[in-house]
């Protein structure tokens, strides 16, 4: 004999697919590094170290991904990009003194990233990315002095 739903389990059912379909919809509509660089601009300046953080990432990533292809200059213009929005993370952090903290976390999980993807890639494009780890320890550097200033007692 089948069983009959009740209109409340069909109503929690609907709610249900709605929530899901909702949330694949979201995680579908990933925003791209062009849309973070637009709003980079309009952000009021508590969110930009964010949107920084968040492009410098995601031009890790597709420095990762590029250099998997064997395509290296793309690569290295995608590691310009997470140099030049990490340092500007770094600015706008120190600047606005929030997400400092934060800031450098992130920083330094993109360091050991750097550092395995190091290990995969020829030779001649180890340098770019041993000088892009060089260059986000400096960015760490100055978000550890800016928070623990040396001489100065609170």
């Amino acid at each position: 004999m089948p069983r009959i739903i009740s209109s409340r389990q069909v109503r929690a059912i609907a709610a249900l697919m709605f929530v899901a379909t909702s949330w694949i919809a979201l995680s579908a509509k990933e925003t791209t590094v062009e849309e973070l660089k637009a709003r980079l601009s309009s952000a009021n300046p508590g969110e930009r170290p964010r949107l920084c953080l968040e492009i410098a990432q995601k031009q890790l990533d597709a420095a990762d991904k590029s250099y998997l292809a064997v395509e290296s200059e793309k690569g290295q213009a995608a590691l310009t990009d997470v140099v030049a929005f990490s340092e500007l993370a770094r600015d706008y952090a120190i600047q606005s003194r929030k997400h400092q903290k934060q800031i450098e976390i992130e920083v330094r999980k993109m360091i050991r990233k750097l550092i395995d993807l190091k290990n995969t890639v020829s030779h001649d494009d180890q340098l770019a990315v041993q000088d892009t780890i060089d260059r986000l320890q400096k960015v760490r550097d100055d978000l550890l002095f800016s928070m623990f200033p040396k001489g100065e007692k609170k």
